[in-house]
């Protein structure tokens, strides 16, 4: 939302200027609003996959996590750059002036870019990120994308930093915040070449030091008192740094960016204050929208703004432009659930159930370009079982797939405890499937239709065990 409001402050109307007056750097500095989120992601990311990545570097782990990632970033971003590109290409027809879009640099429409923006790699190999994206907010997405790809070579070195003093951990995690830091204070700007990339790493990286210092300490009721008071008190020293830091030089405010990753830790472990608020079901439904407006607002802004150039009905003086204007403004939280729901949630969900296919193509790709070579497989020797047939075959399935992982060397299953093992909060749902199923079947039915049984349960117990990775 801070990102927003961010951008609706250059709509040209007297009524925005005039709030933009009063609050000030409070609007002005929401740019900030993106490293923030960097380092909240850097924290998130860790949290949620350095111990499955950190150990060693697999293929099937890194696999499912880029697969995770891609399925929650591509969906409605391709969806919004298709339509907000249609758009541009219509303002291509029309523009006497070359002006196709309300960015500092045009972006190019070719078919080079296109394919760029529909990978993500717009930004790769831009020292600006003005004009590098077609929808002009994206380019963090892309930037955010970069991490991503990098993080499970970073989670190596994380996971053997984690034994660190905890001291040596968050003053490197401040540390990372010195560069962006520096720029404010001595430019009043976070733009210079390569910015971008230092805004990603660095605010990434801080955020998952940040996390790793989380825990590492012990939080004691006393120790989470404290977080929870941090987490009062930071955001006003943020809001008086942001409006005193105006008053020593324009932009000079943008130094708070400096405690970013204090405030995210004090808010992770807090158990009360502003943590119990974002807590709320409003708030965490607002959450789940905020990709989706992200991505929305700038191409509703666009539209808004066109028909403020064109339109007299919209003049800016009116009030009907007004009126329309913080109609576009609340629109756009709409448009974000509506592309929650009918596209991004229930598109995140069926692929996701791609993901076991997802793991295995990695090895199949090494085959097919010959960096592996497929080697026989040796299957022991699986005695018939006084259960049936069923047990059997499901048996010689396991001890093939075994092998396989042996030979391929990227298993990361534990051979000590099974995972489809039963316990407090995952039923033993194999089992459960291998018994309906034997008691589903005929007599006269052959081995490979018993396969298939144990197959359809393998479906089953993958859906389990990756549901929520």
């Amino acid at each position: 939302m801070w990102v927003v409001l961010f951008h609706f402050h250059f709509t040209p109307l007297p009524g925005v200027a005039e709030v933009v007056g009063a609050l000030g750097p409070l609007i002005t500095s929401g740019a900030l609003g993106v490293d923030l989120f960097f380092v909240l992601s850097g924290f998130v990311i860790a949290h949620t996959y350095l111990d499955r990545l950190g150990p060693a570097l697999r293929v099937r782990a890194t696999a499912r996590f880029l697969w995770a990632r891609a399925v929650r970033l591509w969906p409605v971003y391709l969806l919004v750059l298709h339509v907000f590109g249609a758009w541009l290409i219509v303002r291509a027809t029309m523009a006497t002036d070359g002006a196709i879009a309300f960015q500092p640099v045009q972006p190019v429409l070719d078919v080079g870019q296109y394919l760029q923006q529909l990978v993500l790699v717009q930004l790769w190999d831009d020292a600006y990120f003005d004009g590098a994206s077609w929808v002009g907010s994206t380019w963090s997405t892309s930037a955010e994308w970069l991490a991503y790809l990098l993080f499970p070579a970073a989670a190596l070195v994380l996971h053997r930093m984690r034994t660190l003093p905890v001291v040596v951990l968050a003053c490197g995690s401040l540390l990372l915040m010195l560069p962006m830091t520096w720029a404010y204070l001595a430019t009043g700007s976070p733009y210079f070449p390569w910015s971008w990339l230092v805004r990603i790493l660095c605010g990434f990286g801080a955020g998952a030091l940040a996390y790793l210092v989380v825990r590492r300490l012990r939080w004691t009721s006393a120790a989470r008192q404290v977080a929870s008071a941090a987490a009062v008190v930071l955001p006003v020293v943020i809001v008086v740094g942001l409006l005193l830091g105006e008053l020593a030089g324009p932009g000079r405010g943008g130094a708070v960016i400096l405690l970013f990753p204090v405030l995210v830790a004090a808010l992770a472990v807090a158990d009360r204050g502003p943590a119990m608020l974002l807590s709320t079901r409003a708030l965490g439904y607002g959450g789940r929208l905020s990709y989706g407006l992200y991505l929305v607002h700038i191409p509703l802004f666009e539209v808004y703004w066109f028909a403020l150039e064109r339109s007299h009905w919209l003049a800016p003086q009116t009030v009907q432009a007004h009126v329309v204007g913080v109609a576009v403004l609340l629109s756009s939280a709409g448009v974000a659930a509506l592309t929650y729901h009918l596209v991004e949630e229930p598109s995140r969900t069926r692929l996701r159930a791609l993901a076991p296919a997802v793991e295995r193509l990695p090895l199949r790709v090494a085959i097919a370009l010959r960096i592996l070579r497929a080697r026989p497989v040796a299957l022991p020797d699986v005695a018939a079982s006084s259960d049936g047939a069923l047990a059997t075959a499901a048996a010689r399935f396991a001890a093939k797939r075994q092998a396989h992982a042996r030979v391929a060397g990227w298993s990361d299953e534990s051979s000590s405890k099974p995972r489809h093992a039963a316990s407090a909060l995952r039923p033993a749902t194999l089992a459960a499937a291998l018994v309906d199923a034997q008691h589903r079947r005929a007599a006269h039915r052959r081995e490979m239709d018993l396969w298939a049984d144990y197959e359809r349960a393998e479906y089953i117990r993958a859906g389990y065990l990756h549901a929520g990775f």
